[in-house]
């Protein structure tokens, strides 16, 4: 009988577990979810109440061609309606909060520009079309900044990108290159955002739970408090893991998990919100860098003497360019609803995202379809916001973001609406805003060569495989909910030689309306 250890609970390893279910046709009670914390759902950590707030490190978006996260949300109860599916259910939700921005941008006297010109000059237009087309290995090595020039950095194009996908500069060219061939269908909308959506609730509460949900009716077995620390393996040429050394929070004595010859591993190398720290209303949140995470540790371990399995320290050695945060605010009164409401001229959760292009940190804001919260009451609001430069002095609050309260933060914010004193004071005043420090949230952005991230199934290997952002996809985009349900696919079809294939990834450069939508885009 073989058994299936996966190592983390993100949604990486909980796509894996229903499709060695789904698709291999495993018995869910071999299977077995080993976790480091008291909790499942990695980077979905969506949690709190309407009293003391709501918090998460971040939301994801969605779009029509992740045909592997569809495929497998297809074939998943909701939990706000079991009879219908994940899937449908983002579906249903898209229909009432459609996305179509009218207030994309904002300058620094809270107007709103053209923000449907992309601001391109000649040598713009040509430095996109040479790194959409330049091999990735003459990219290794090279930042985004590396590739064009400054003037590209101040283009609306840039400032839409960058925020949508939260971009750099001194970001990875070869993942800025993926990310144009990717997403080029985006370039006509990159200004209103159709096309994008989110799910009915934080992924939390509409991914994980109901995915976690389907996985225990299958009698899958989640061990939380546990942390892997190191693997064994047998001697020879092969990668053959023979043993995994455990350590639980609940005991002093280290355990050593046996694996037989017919058992599989799914190890989470690396983790984007690994040592996130949450602060207060009245407290800052705190700037972690002693690599606790399991995940990085397990990592850095594993890589030693083997560079099959990757180099971690280019992705997590340098938290100044992979750090940022993020602020959850939970509002106990509808008037900011009201106000943005007015300013946009969109009903909350149906207008994209907010960014302000001209403020010190480069704030952008969400305000999502309410409820976001499955016990979310009726008469509370949750939205969010986030920045890229939390090094720099605020423009209202004279602080850095890093040295901010959550209130500081949302005062900052709200100096940028350019609402009256009173109306700023009332928000303050009946808002929490839990701020969120991650060191490591853009780390799978960070410079690399093409051997940095270990193939999901490493050559030689008879029985391991990597999953989650921090194993090689050629083609498809970290930073993605996509990259992880698509590598776990991946994983378990190539680990247990399965005559299946995993869908190909969306090219849109092979569509000539696209192309043409998109060449238009760069003359607009």
């Amino acid at each position: 009988m073989s058994r299936y250890y996966f190592v983390g609970s993100g949604i990486a390893a909980l796509a894996g577990a229903a499709f060695l279910i789904r698709d291999a046709k495993v018995s869910g009670k071999d299977i077995v979810i080993l976790e480091e914390s008291h909790d499942f759902g990695g980077a979905f950590d969506a949690h709190g109440d309407a009293k003391k707030g709501y918090f998460m490190s971040g939301s994801r978006m969605f779009e029509a061609h992740y045909v592997c996260t569809f495929a497998l949300l297809d074939t998943i109860p909701s939990v706000s309606n079991p009879n219908i599916s994940i899937k449908k259910e983002t579906e249903l939700a898209d229909k009432d909060a459609h996305w179509f921005n009218h207030t994309r941008l904002v300058d620094r006297d809270g107007k709103i520009p053209d923000f449907h010109t992309m601001g391109f000059d000649e040598r713009d237009r040509l430095d996109l079309i040479r790194i959409m087309s330049t091999p990735e290995d003459r990219l290794d090595g090279k930042r985004i900044s590396d590739c064009f020039d400054n003037h590209f950095f101040q283009t609306n194009f840039w400032y839409e990108w960058c925020t949508l996908f939260a971009f750099e500069r001194w970001h990875s060219a070869i993942e800025f290159k993926r990310y144009l061939l990717r997403f080029v269908h985006h370039f006509s909308t990159i200004d209103t955002q159709e096309g994008i959506y989110r799910t009915k609730y934080n992924q939390y509460d509409a991914i994980a739970v109901p995915l976690v949900q389907w996985l225990r009716s299958h009698d899958v077995e989640f061990r939380f408090h546990t942390r892997v620390t190191d693997l064994d393996f047998a001697s020879g040429q092969l990668i053959t893991v023979t043993g995994l050394h455990c350590q639980s929070r609940d005991s002093d004595k280290a355990k050593r998990i046996e694996i037989e010859e017919a058992d599989r591993v799914f190890v989470t190398n690396g983790s984007m919100t690994a040592d996130k720290h949450f602060g207060a209303t009245d407290k800052p949140a705190v700037l972690e860098r002693d690599k606790k995470a399991g995940a990085w540790q397990l990592w850095e371990k594993l890589a030693q003497g083997r560079p099959e399995f990757g180099n971690p320290l280019v992705f997590n050695d340098n938290i100044g360019e992979s750090s940022w945060i993020s602020c959850s605010v939970t509002c106990k009164n509808p008037l900011f609803l009201q106000l943005i409401e007015h300013f946009t001229g969109r009903k909350p959760g149906t207008g994209g995202l907010i960014t302000f292009k001209d403020s010190n940190w480069l704030l952008t804001a969400s305000v999502f379809y309410q409820p976001f919260f499955v016990n979310q009451p009726d008469d509370v609001a949750v939205w969010w916001f986030y920045a890229l430069f939390h090094d720099r002095p605020g423009d209202y609050v004279k602080k850095t973001m890093a040295e901010c309260t959550g209130r500081e933060m949302l005062e900052e914010l709200l100096g940028h609406l350019h609402f009256s004193e009173a109306d700023k004071k009332t928000i303050l005043d009946t808002s929490v805003a839990i701020p969120c420090m991650m060191p490591y949230i853009t780390s799978q952005f960070m410079v690399r060569t093409g051997k940095d991230r270990p193939r999901i199934v490493p050559d030689r290997s008879t029985n391991l495989a990597f999953i989650g952002q921090f194993a090689e996809q050629p083609d498809d985009v970290v930073f993605t909910v996509e990259y992880s349900i698509r590598g776990a696919q991946s994983a378990v079809y190539e680990l247990l030689n399965l005559d299946l294939e995993v869908p190909p990834v969306y090219k849109g450069m092979h569509d000539p309306r696209v192309v043409v939508d998109a060449i238009r885009t760069l003359h607009r």
